[in-house]
């Protein structure tokens, strides 16, 4: 049993809080990934679990023990830096079995335990040669091995691929999924990456500023961002929001884009309905857009396409709505000319409504307070 619990965790640098009243639960075996831009806590989170940062407020368990007090010798977990951090003078075999033998375990099964670890790594021919005689994706694969040699009920990774160069990043990335399916670890690792993220954990924990933002399923946090920033910050390209004025039309709702047009709501929040005639945000995905290349029809909503950039599978446009600035993806065979006037035919049951001054989604604004489980 090694599920992570983390009851209203706080860490303060002098007056800077770098995590604020954090509570997340990561389930035994699971596969966390805390995600953020630099500066957001997410780090600062990692090395409280592992002990390196003695907290100020909270408590921090690990299968069902209160480890907040422990050194990290004593937490059952293993690390893997950004820096790989390999003794240069050892040799990888040295380096994989280092852990082992200061925990004095017997010369047969550190030797086991290294050889296995090497050989989930396919590193096993480098075992007998030194760190300088291997390359950057090897030196991260000795770390790993290191870590995983120990067997730890938890694994910590600390952004171990950013190092590395964008191929290798790609092919470490599906390695990495692979091997930690595999030995079954809770594992908790910190990216800046939103695309490791969304393909590698089983639940992404969204950081912003000290706070954590959102926690859900890769999908979940795509498709249903609970505010602004994460909408910005997910999603490449991020999420379009387009500031839009609620109208009745009879029995049914819309949302008026300046002299754009309008978007019918569908399904709309708790309350939205109360919104009519005050500003919201329509958030959309770029993917979700279809563009009209003839102009704007029934349904749809009028622009001006501005950039078209060709990326190979799909081109990516820039449209002027009613003097706000989108982007929609659209197939690479249909020509789009700069300056022409398009339609835009948003899928609206992927429309996403939000708070313009708080940022956050309506679903989020009306829902009851988070528990540990979901939102800190």
């Amino acid at each position: 049993m090694a599920e992570i619990r983390l009851e209203r965790v706080s860490k303060l640098f002098k007056d800077v809080r770098a995590v604020d009243d954090v509570s997340l639960t990561i389930r035994d075996g699971e596969f966390m990934v805390l995600l953020g831009p630099s500066g957001c806590g997410k780090t600062t989170l990692l090395r409280s679990i592992a002990g390196l940062e003695q907290i100020d407020g909270g408590r921090v368990h690990i299968g069902g023990r209160d480890v907040t007090n422990l050194p990290p010798r004593k937490r059952r977990i293993a690390m893997v830096f950004q820096s790989y951090a390999v003794f240069p003078h050892m040799t990888v075999f040295e380096n994989i079995a280092f852990g082992l033998r200061m925990a004095k375990l017997p010369k047969p099964e550190i030797r086991q335990r290294t050889e296995e670890a090497a050989a989930l790594l396919h590193i096993s021919e480098l075992l007998q040669r030194y760190p300088s005689q291997t390359s950057g994706g090897q030196r991260q694969r000795i770390a790993v091995a290191r870590a995983i040699a120990m067997q730890p009920e938890v694994l910590l990774m600390d952004e171990p691929l950013s190092n590395l160069d964008a191929l290798l990043r790609l092919e470490m990335r599906a390695e990495l999924k692979r091997l930690l399916i595999e030995i079954g670890s809770t594992t908790v690792y910190v990216t800046h990456d939103q695309v490791e993220a969304l393909s590698m954990g089983d639940r992404v924990a969204i950081m912003n500023g000290g706070h954590l933002v959102q926690v859900g399923g890769p999908l979940e946090v795509y498709d249903s961002p609970a505010d602004r920033f994460v909408g910005g910050f997910i999603g490449n390209p991020p999420m379009n929001f387009l500031e839009a004025t609620p109208e009745r039309r009879g029995s049914a709702l819309v949302a008026r884009v300046g002299d754009a047009g309008d978007v019918p709501v569908a399904d709309p929040p708790e309350d939205f309905g109360a919104r009519v005639g005050r500003p919201v945000l329509l958030g959309v995905r770029a993917e979700n857009i279809e563009l009209l290349e003839l102009g704007p029809v029934d349904g749809s909503l009028r622009g001006r396409a501005l950039v078209v950039e060709p990326l190979g599978s799909h081109n990516l446009v820039t449209i002027d709505v009613a003097g706000q600035f989108i982007k929609a993806t659209t197939r690479p065979d249909l020509a789009i000319s700069r300056d022409a006037e398009v339609g835009l035919r948003l899928d609206v049951a992927r429309v996403r409504w939000h708070d313009p001054e708080s940022g956050r989604a309506f679903d989020e604004v009306v829902s009851t307070p988070p528990d540990a489980d979901s939102r800190g």
